[in-house]
């Protein structure tokens, strides 16, 4: 049976229809906004995996070529790997669900969010986020909060709800949140620099707006809603419960408060192996489910203690304070071949940061469904096993190295020059060599001082800080530059990156029910506290882009040229523009609007093409002298070339001041000699003369 249900939302209808499409679906929900259309699917499999104590949900986005009237590229024509955009809408439509699950819920969940029509006005991504909840509202899973998400943006100093794409370039904010009734689940986006008042402020306005689509994703549940999976509590016998507890209470307080990260893990592990090795019972299955147990009670006891220690004594495990930030250590150019570079640590998280520098050949060409675009800025994070010091495959990058270099890519990018000013392709590689949390962040610390290293305008530093949440009831610690142990144990993580005019990026996951508006700002003032001592240290070592580039970067000089004057640059079939690439040896990229960039490993090339491309596309001037160069003799005069492909004549009575019987007799072709313009009529002919030019010389060294 068909169910459907509906709403305006920023003046389009918003529908959401479940009972034809996907039928064998544990959940399938088909959302339309305007012309575009999301299936979302949720199934369950029927079994928990033996041995696991966590949640394995998998959440797939895909937009189909077909959605946007494309036949796929390639060889095969079809579909293939997810691409970087896929990937991240994926992650982003997971966040704000996997906190609702229940505890003990450990059965294998998949919803995978399909695109099947764009309308290329309207983003796909908020969309995956609501056909995901109402999917799972209305299967049997054990899901019962929905969640709901709109984009925002702000123009003009007005919010914006859901903005078209034509509208994008012209806002100051592009943020996605995710909220339930009660409290906000998930935050991303960028912005140009806004205070935290105008990015709250935003929050807190898409927070209202998600109201409406709760309701209605209610209103589905009430009409095509199953009956709800009741989930069993997992409980541990408590006599063992004790005795973990007995044996390891004391230990582990004295773990948790080693500073040095590898020596804390290294205790933990040997306090749960030794507890673990007394616990044994010759009962192999017995056995398994002892293990299983004592890790839960271990971890238990572990997250308690870390968390006590925060709420009563404000001290965390490396000793430092709620609001203290690691000691950081800054140096820059620190690779000498490299074209910028910096190695920023924070604590025991390290980045090395290096920007390549390019031309426009370099760009990332990209085909989605809103058709081929370029990128001219690019940043990669590499997240290898030696940075937590575990032995791991090397492979392509993961999710979370896509999702954390766009994080970092969109903080920077805020600050990064003009195209038109600044006409290089800009890629940043961060390498992580140690890590205890805020990675992220420290790529964008290491990445700006890259770019100051590598001589890159950039407006403004940015540096980053990912803040904490510990929550028991009422009470609430917010923590600065949280460790990888407090992310691990704590209830959010905040991301915000910013100058010290405003913030560039922000991104927030929270593991509890929810945050609302009050803890939200506190930690937005908190972040901007950490942020400034973060860019004062920055400043220490490199406070502003250095005036020159490296020897080894590549030089792009820019010019503009009359439009109509580019096919003479270009040539017939491409003659005279790889004339100039072969004499110069220069890389040249022209636009039909005149612009002409010209790329050299060394100025003199770069410039040697300039002064070639200014003779092709001069402007011949009546009564000025030009260096000519006989290019075909007549019986009548000479053709004589005074510019690349402009020719002109001079007349046989033209070529000296006495009369001249044959052209032979005075010139032949390949020589050289001045001449002036005497005329150029309505055809474009020109007229010159040598004689003129000869009157002209005398007349200058007589004087």
């Amino acid at each position: 049976m068909v169910h459907k249900v509906e709403m305006m939302l920023a003046g389009k209808k918003l529908i959401l229809e479940t009972g034809v499409w996907a039928r064998l679906a544990d959940g399938a929900v088909k959302v339309q906004y305007g012309d575009t259309v999301v299936l979302v699917t949720v199934v369950a499999s029927k079994k928990s995996k033996p041995g696991i104590d966590f949640l394995p949900l998998t959440v797939d986005y895909q937009e189909k070529a077909y959605a946007a009237g494309k036949i796929p590229g390639g060889f095969f024509k079809r579909e293939g790997r997810a691409s970087e955009k896929e990937i991240l809408n994926s992650r982003l439509i997971d966040r704000p669900l996997r906190p609702l699950f229940p505890q003990f819920f450990y059965k294998d969940v998949h919803v995978v969010a399909s695109v099947l029509s764009a309308d290329q006005s309207a983003s796909t991504d908020f969309l995956g986020i609501i056909g995901a909840s109402a999917a799972l509202l209305i299967s049997d899973i054990p899901f019962t909060e929905p969640v709901g998400a709109v984009r925002v943006g702000r123009v003009n100093d007005d919010i914006v709800i859901n903005q078209d794409a034509s509208e994008a370039d012209k806002s100051e904010l592009n943020m996605i949140v995710a909220a339930t009734k009660e409290a906000v689940m998930m935050v991303e986006g960028g912005a140009l620099e806004l205070s935290e008042e105008v990015v709250l402020k935003s929050i807190n306005r898409a927070h209202q707006e998600i109201q409406s689509i709760l309701e209605i994703q209610k209103e589905l549940q009430a009409k095509a809603g199953k009956k709800k999976e009741k989930v069993l509590s997992v409980e541990i016998n408590s006599e063992l419960r004790a005795g973990v507890e007995k044996a390891v209470l004391n230990q582990i307080r004295e773990a948790v408060q080693i500073t040095e990260k590898s020596l804390r893990q290294e205790a933990l592990d040997s306090i749960l192996a030794k507890v673990q090795e007394a616990s044994k019972t010759e009962d192999k299955k017995e056995n398994e489910d002892r293990v299983r147990d004592i890790n839960v009670i271990f971890h238990d006891c572990e997250k308690a203690l870390v968390r006590k220690g925060i709420l009563e004594k404000g001290i965390r495990s490396d000793g430092r304070g709620t609001t203290d930030i690691r000691k950081i250590s800054v140096e820059v150019g620190v690779l000498p071949r490299t074209h910028g570079s910096a190695l920023f640590t924070r604590g025991e998280t390290q980045s090395l940061a290096v920007v390549t520098l390019g031309t426009s050949d370099d760009e990332q060409r990209i085909d989605g469904l809103e058709g081929p675009t370029t990128k001219s800025f690019m940043l990669h994070y590499n997240f290898p096993g030696f940075s937590v010091g575990e032995v791991r495959a090397m492979r392509g990058p993961g999710r979370r190295e896509i999702g954390h270099g766009a994080l970092a890519e969109r903080a920077i990018r805020a600050v990064l020059p003009d195209k038109s000013k600044f006409p290089y392709t800009i890629r940043i590689v961060s390498d992580i060599l140690e890590s205890n949390g805020s990675s992220s962040m420290a790529t964008v610390c290491g990445g700006i001082l890259a770019l100051m290293d590598g001589g890159v305008p950039i407006k403004a530093p940015v540096a980053g800080i990912a803040m904490g949440l510990i929550k028991e009831g009422q009470e609430t610690v917010i923590l600065s530059d949280i460790l990888g142990q407090e992310d691990h144990l704590g209830d959010m993580d905040f991301k915000v990156a910013g100058t010290r005019n405003g913030i560039t990026a922000i991104q927030m996951d929270i593991k509890i029910g929810g945050l609302d508006s009050t803890v939200m700002a506190r930690a937005l003032d908190q972040a901007k506290a950490g942020r400034l001592h973060i860019l004062e240290k920055m400043d220490a070592a490199l406070s502003e882009p250095r005036k020159e580039f490296s020897i080894y970067a590549p030089k792009i000089l820019i010019m503009k040229v009359k439009p109509e004057k580019v096919r003479e640059v270009i040539g017939p079939g491409g003659k005279m523009i790889r004339s100039i690439i072969e004499r110069t040896g220069v890389k040249i990229d022209i636009a039909d609007d005149g612009t002409i960039s010209i790329a050299s490993n060394d100025d003199a090339s770069a410039k040697a093409a300039v002064e070639i491309i200014n003779k092709i596309t001069e402007d011949v001037e009546i009564g000025k002298l030009y260096l000519g160069k006989v290019s075909k003799i007549m019986d009548f005069g000479a053709f004589v070339t005074i510019l690349p492909n402009v020719d002109g004549l001079v007349h046989i009575s033209q070529l000296a001041h006495h009369r001249v019987k044959n052209v032979t007799d005075e010139v032949k072709e390949g020589d050289e000699f001045l001449v002036k313009v005497l005329e150029i009529d309505k055809q474009g002919k020109i007229r010159l003369s040598r004689k003129e030019a000869m009157a002209n010389k005398e007349g200058q060294e007589a004087g």
